[in-house]
């Protein structure tokens, strides 16, 4: 099918309004991750105090501990994506080293990968080609299938089938490393057996189907740089509080995160008008209260319309552009919900009888 239709910038907003929401900060977005590890170790550490406390104070304490570094992660994964769009710093190799190291290593994705995926899910939206599109398509669906889900996610089990098979993955691809190198002019040695076990493993980092060495390379050094901060998240947590604050982490990257993920992930697309004659249709922009913004909905994410019409906005000025929209009178074109908990209930609908 053709790519949805692109906004026109001119259409909306004067040119003094746009240069200002397009300008990149040198500053803004390397604060914003200063920001997410920064609130990540104050509730996993907030908790190691507690409990040093007192066990009880420090088991009450956990789970909405949990809760926050779960978003906190989720806050990274999309300043990742900011990366992804080259709008986290002005300089591209700073931009792609904080995309990279910062905030993509610390869930598991490789940032170039995920840029080449992610761009084509803008360009085909909610269109066959469109690779996210199996993360909508499944809705509405029944309360008891989204509990299901939830209860997978909750319980680890999201998190084992994802990472195991980005292990698995890695592994294939170490192997197959270990057969053959890149060549000289940059190019790569075929390596199709490494390939299908990639395209069957749904392995977070991996956007797109494998089947050649370079990306299993691609995938062999995400394990690894996944594995590396995990270590360091260790490393300090032992050298100050203790085995605590490494425990709140994994187990909210286990836990809460795959949930928010999952939430965030349905709030966008699911049970939108989409096609390719309005881009005004191709996403949903959620309001978000303080503890929706804490956990599903970090920095802004929840603009998800605006993104969509104006993907060269940086995160931060995504809310100067809805009211941008909205004193324009766009909203009435746009899909707006008033929170998650009003998306949920329109997703989640009783088997017909």
């Amino acid at each position: 099918m053709p790519a949805v239709k692109a906004a026109r910038p001119t259409d909306v907003f004067t040119r003094d309004d746009w240069a200002r929401l397009t300008t990149i900060s040198p500053s803004r977005g390397l604060w914003l991750i200063l920001h997410g590890w920064f609130v990540a170790a104050l509730a996993a550490g907030g908790t190691a105090l507690l409990w040093e406390w007192h066990w009880l104070a420090g088991i009450i304490a956990a789970p909405l501990a949990i809760a926050i570094v779960g978003g906190r992660q989720l806050g990274l994964s999309i300043l990742m994506h900011e990366g992804a769009h080259g709008l986290l710093h002005p300089n591209r190799k700073i931009n792609n080293f904080a995309g990279q190291w910062l905030t993509g290593a610390a869930t598991g994705s490789d940032l170039h990968s995920y840029r080449a995926y992610h761009l084509t899910h803008h360009k085909y939206t909610q269109q066959p080609e469109d690779p996210d599109l199996a993360l909508s398509k499944p809705f509405p669906t029944t309360p008891a299938s989204m509990k299901r889900k939830v209860i997978r996610d909750l319980t680890g089990q999201t998190f084992l089938k994802q990472r195991g098979g980005q292990l698995v993955a890695a592994w294939l691809g170490l192997k197959a490393m270990l057969r053959g190198s890149p060549s000289a002019d940059g190019n790569s040695k075929r390596d199709t057996s490494a390939g299908t076990a990639f395209n069957r493993s749904g392995a977070a980092g991996v956007s797109a189907p494998v089947t050649n060495l370079d990306g299993a390379v691609r995938t062999t050094k995400t394990v690894g740089r996944f594995l590396l901060i995990q270590l360091i998240v260790l490393m300090v947590s032992l050298l100050t509080l203790g085995i605590i604050p490494f425990l709140i982490w994994i187990i909210a990257l286990a836990t809460t995160f795959q949930l928010v993920l999952r939430i965030r992930n349905i709030a966008e697309h699911a049970c939108t008008t989409t096609g390719s004659e309005d881009p005004f249709t191709h996403a949903r922009t959620t309001y978000a209260n303080l503890w929706e913004r804490t956990t599903v909905a970090p920095y802004w994410v929840n603009y998800h319309s605006e993104h969509h019409l104006f993907m060269g906005v940086p995160c931060y000025n995504l809310p100067k552009a809805h009211a941008l929209l909205l004193a324009e009178g766009m909203d009435k074109r746009m899909t707006i919900a008033s929170s998650y908990r009003d998306v949920l209930k329109q997703v989640t609908q009783p088997a017909a009888t």
